[in-house]
Parts: C-alpha cells; sequence; structure tokens
C-alpha cells in the first residue's frame, strides 16, 4: 500500500465536484459568505484538508436537504467550546473554515458525506438554531505565499513528519509520518497545521494566523513543544 495522499486536493477536487454537479445538480457558487449553515464538531477544519462525517442527526438531514435544494452545498465548521457534537445546546468558537460538499451517499441511518475546507470565516452573530445551525459570518481574507517561506516550510515538514513518527508509538489516530502533502505550497502550509499533533485548540490559534510566515513558524513551535511530551511521555504532574 503507497502512502496516504493530501497531494489530490486542488485539480481532482475539481474533478469530483463536476461529477456531483452532473450527479445531483449542484451548483458551486463562490464570493462572499453573509449566512451559512454551520456544522460545530470537536476538531478543527483547515483549508486543502478533506473532511469525512456520517451524518444522522435530523437537523443536519435537514440541512443537507436545504443545501442541495439551495444549489449551495457548503457549510461552515466550527470547533465546539462546550458541549457534545450530538444532541444540540453546544457553544462554539467564533473562527471556523467553510467546507464545500464533494460527495453524498446515502447509507442504512446516516448520509456519507465527504467535503473539502476551502476559506476562512469570523462568525459576526449567531442565528436561530432550528431546524439547524446557522450564522452570518465575514470571510477573511486569502494568506498570500511568499517564495521567501520556501526554507521555512520543508524544515517545519521535516519536524512534524518526525515527531509524528514518535507520536505513532504512543498516541492513536495520528497521521502518518509518510503522508503525502500538496505540491501547492499554499495548500501544504495549511496540510503541515492540520497533521501535526498538537490540540484542537492549538490548530484553532494557527487557523487563525495572518500569513504563512506566522503559520508556520506557529506550526513549528507547537509541535516542538508536542514533541517534547512524546519523548517524556512517562512523566507526570503527580510527580514531585
Amino acid at each position: 500500500m503507497g502512502a496516504l495522499s493530501l497531494s489530490q486536493g486542488t485539480s481532482a477536487l475539481r474533478q469530483v465536484q463536476r461529477a456531483v454537479v452532473a450527479m445531483v445538480g449542484v451548483r458551486w457558487l463562490s464570493g462572499r459568505v453573509a449566512v451559512i449553515a454551520m456544522f460545530p464538531l470537536n476538531s478543527v477544519l483547515f483549508p486543502y484538508m478533506p473532511l469525512r462525517l456520517r451524518v444522522f442527526e435530523e437537523r443536519y438531514l435537514i440541512m443537507l436537504a436545504e443545501l442541495l435544494r439551495s444549489e449551495d452545498a457548503r457549510f461552515g465548521v466550527v470547533l465546539i467550546e462546550r458541549g457534545r457534537e450530538v444532541g444540540g445546546g453546544e457553544e462554539c468558537f467564533s473562527l471556523g473554515t467553510i467546507a464545500e460538499v464533494t460527495q453524498l451517499g446515502a447509507q442504512e441511518g446516516f448520509v456519507g458525506l465527504i467535503a473539502q475546507g476551502s476559506r476562512r470565516f469570523e462568525v459576526t452573530e449567531w442565528l436561530n438554531d432550528a431546524p439547524h445551525p446557522r450564522a452570518e459570518v465575514r470571510e477573511m481574507a486569502e494568506l498570500d505565499w511568499d517564495d521567501s517561506l520556501w526554507r521555512l516550510r520543508e524544515v517545519t515538514e521535516q519536524l512534524v513528519r518526525r515527531t509524528l513518527a514518535l507520536a505513532s508509538e504512543f498516541a492513536e489516530n495520528v497521521w502518518p509520518s509518510d503522508v503525502e502533502l500538496s505540491a501547492n505550497p499554499a495548500a501544504a502550509a495549511w496540510q503541515l497545521a492540520a497533521i501535526s499533533p498538537i490540540t484542537a485548540l492549538d490548530q484553532l490559534a494557527l487557523l487563525g494566523s495572518a500569513s504563512f510566515a506566522e503559520l508556520l513558524a506557529g506550526v513549528s513551535e507547537l509541535t516542538r513543544a508536542a514533541a517534547l511530551a512524546f519523548e517524556a511521555p512517562w512523566l507526570d504532574d503527580d510527580e514531585g
């Protein structure tokens, strides 16, 4: 089996989108977002990263039906601050990422969904969550890649891969250290933030980066801190 790959994101994503358009009549929209359906999760979605969901709650099945009827198959993903993914009543952070749906498949008792992270946004106002969560949002500016950051990106990638290899000995559900990144340097920078074995709160901080230099420096700093924890997993707060 070959290495897991995140490198197909840009061109392959467009091919998938065209196939979905032909299959279910979804038209892909672009432009500034005003009001968008929201899907709070216990994880952070980054631009250029895939999202796989099994949707079974009635509120989100209604949401998907409305998205397809409106021909705007995208929704916002935000990190839950308090509460749970299931049942409603959760409180969420205001920073998130738009997820563009690329595949849908009905299974017994749920709908399988695959989406791709795209633009970042900030919630300006939460709206009535009946029949599903919605919010008024403001899209954040896309970051501009600077070729002077190539060396920092390479060093950051090496650090993340070493830490993933180390983390795999002590933790579950971490990305493989040989995962293939996108050839697009901007996409790869976001992907490094997504695969680094750091906490969701650390990832949320990275999602708000104002430049790729800030993003890569943050990934490096947080990954080094995570590596120290994995190098000494036997230490705990109870030791004197």
